[in-house]
């Protein structure tokens, strides 16, 4: 297993930087960005849910008509090598076929399925209780995409490529243009994020961040 020290892992997360500003004509390798959407996939979430989807958008009809409605990308949606939009699951219940799969993935059948289906039902109805409306139900599973685009833009670093999360963007008019290309039922899946992907082609500022002492406190 290969192992990082502590500044080569810091010296990473130093450098990254949301880019705003795209070399266009620099492209990532389908082995890199392939191993960036393994970053994701190999994400955890919530009781191993996996309630995620991923678009990559390399159309460029639809990146131009997505670029009125996504102001959080205006300047880097049709110069970025890669862009990424990542849907959250819509009623992810634990009574659904879609919970259903979660287990069958894990290998679970008769008895220790409906242990399994009890501590998630329990979970969902009580301790997040996250079923008093769809909308509580989709933000618990778009919170899960934020892992996994965490570990994309992470594993991106590594490689020596650039990235930029995205939310300035019509939710509305964005799930509407991907839905109506066929991309998606919107029935069973929303947009929670949008991510790009390239390389800079300019220097990007020093980050800005409070000190660790601010945000830290040590309970013993």
């Amino acid at each position: 297993m290969t192992t990082f020290n502590k500044d080569d892992v810091l010296q990473v997360f130093k450098n990254r930087a949301s880019t705003r500003s795209y070399d266009a004509t620099r492209k990532i390798s389908d082995d890199e960005f392939l191993a960036i959407l393994e970053c994701a996939r190999l994400s955890p979430s919530s009781v191993g849910s996996e309630p995620w989807q991923f678009l990559v958008i390399q159309n460029p009809d639809l990146r131009k008509a997505l670029k009125p409605v996504s102001w959080g990308m205006v300047n880097t949606v049709e110069t970025a090598s890669h862009v990424v939009v990542i849907l959250a699951k819509k009623n992810a219940r634990y009574d659904t076929p879609f919970f259903d799969a979660v287990i069958a993935r894990r290998g679970l059948t008769d008895e220790n399925k409906a242990k399994a289906l009890a501590v998630y039902q329990k979970f969902q109805e009580q301790d997040i209780a996250i079923l008093d409306s769809d909308r509580t139900l989709f933000d618990w599973a778009g919170k899960q995409t934020y892992i996994a685009l965490a570990n994309m833009m992470t594993g991106a670093a590594f490689l020596g490529i650039d990235s930029c999360p995205v939310e300035g963007f019509d939710y509305k008019a964005v799930n509407e243009i991907l839905a109506d290309a066929g991309l998606f039922d919107p029935n069973e899946w929303g947009v929670s994020v949008m991510v790009t992907f390239g390389y800079r082609d300019k220097d990007i500022r020093p980050k800005s961040r409070k000190a660790l002492d601010e945000i830290v406190q040590f309970v013993k």
